[in-house]
């Protein structure tokens, strides 16, 4: 890695106001995603166009607890993915106090703490948050977000931004309402769409740098409400269970090191998905599933979710790859 020079000192307009940036954080006024450099403080990197980089782990700040456990669960990603962080932090332009200059160092300090081997690059950006992280997943390994905090009955409260870049990004998202403890465990929803499977690729590789049991839960509610035990139930069962098995197989030989775990559930996806939360590092699931219709960008199973998750939830899509200028 070529050396980091210093930034000089510059000056940076939002909504009318004028601030000095303090050492070793670049604000630039500029597009999001656009190729930018940034901090010269240590362990960040400055980024020139045309360098080739692993894609980061991108993590939204804005000084609040949700996003530091957001960053604390990014910080860990990354060092399990041997990535760069890249710690973002959106000013909007609307016109109201002058943001904290020091939510990014501070939040740099905190990931370099936990992970001294990290590279931490780190950006602010003058505009819309929603628009900032759609353009960030664009490069991004993964984006992740911190929820808003707690509703009614337990459910998670979710921003408009969370759900737009949920149901847009180019990108995995992760939505981190806390930080788990260690289960050991990460669970995924199957059911053999598109958008499955791509969560059941992500679900293994996870599963994998982690050293967790992977469960595979294939959840449907039968119509007419709880079937009887009966022979013709039990055929459904084990042709569900062929299904499960059979979208399982290549990726178990992908994966050898981990292990699997099926199950089979006679209730909403949404009630199974969710109890297992409880008991799982990551809950992974495609953004929309078998049943969702093609127009809608967040199928009701992964909308539901997002609220009722016990555990970091990531909403996976088939990726295409971008053109890389």
């Amino acid at each position: 890695m070529r050396d980091c020079g210093r930034e000089r000192k510059g000056a940076c307009s939002t909504a009318g106001r004028m601030r000095q940036p303090e050492e070793g954080i670049t604000r630039i006024r500029r597009a999001p995603g656009e190729l930018h450099r940034s901090g010269g403080a240590q362990g960040i990197r400055h980024e020139s166009p045309g360098e080739a980089m692993t894609d980061p782990i991108v993590v939204g700040v804005d000084g609040s607890g949700r996003s530091l456990r957001a960053l604390l669960w990014a910080a860990q990603e990354a060092s399990l993915h041997h990535c760069p962080l890249r710690i973002v932090h959106v000013l909007s332009l609307e016109p109201g106090p002058v943001p904290d200059s020091r939510i990014v160092s501070e939040a740099t300090a905190i990931a370099k703490q936990a992970h001294p081997e990290l590279e931490v690059i780190s950006a602010e950006f003058d505009g819309t948050p929603a628009a900032a992280f759609l353009s960030e997943s664009e490069r991004a390994h993964t984006v992740a977000l911190g929820a808003k905090g707690r509703g009614s009955f337990g459910t998670v409260m979710l921003g408009s931004v969370a759900l737009q870049v949920v149901g847009h990004a180019a990108s995995p998202v992760v939505v981190v309402n806390h930080v788990p403890l260690d289960q050991g465990r990460v669970t995924v929803g199957a059911d053999g769409s598109a958008h499955s499977q791509a969560a059941l690729e992500y679900a293994f590789k996870e599963a994998s740098l982690r050293g967790a049991q992977l469960q595979a839960l294939y959840a449907w509610s039968p119509s007419g409400g709880p079937a009887p035990v009966s022979l013709a139930q039990d055929e459904i069962d084990a042709e569900h269970r062929r299904a499960l098995q059979e979208w399982l197989a290549p990726l178990r030989q992908d994966h050898p090191d981990v292990e699997v775990v099926e199950e089979l559930a006679h209730e909403s996806p949404v009630l199974a998905l969710a109890r297992a939360s409880d008991r799982s590092d990551l809950l992974v699931v495609g953004s929309r599933g078998r049943g969702g219709f093609r127009g809608l960008a967040l199928g009701s199973v992964s909308h539901a979710l997002l609220q009722y998750s016990l555990c970091p939830m990531a909403v996976i899509r088939p990726r295409t790859q971008p053109a890389r200028s």
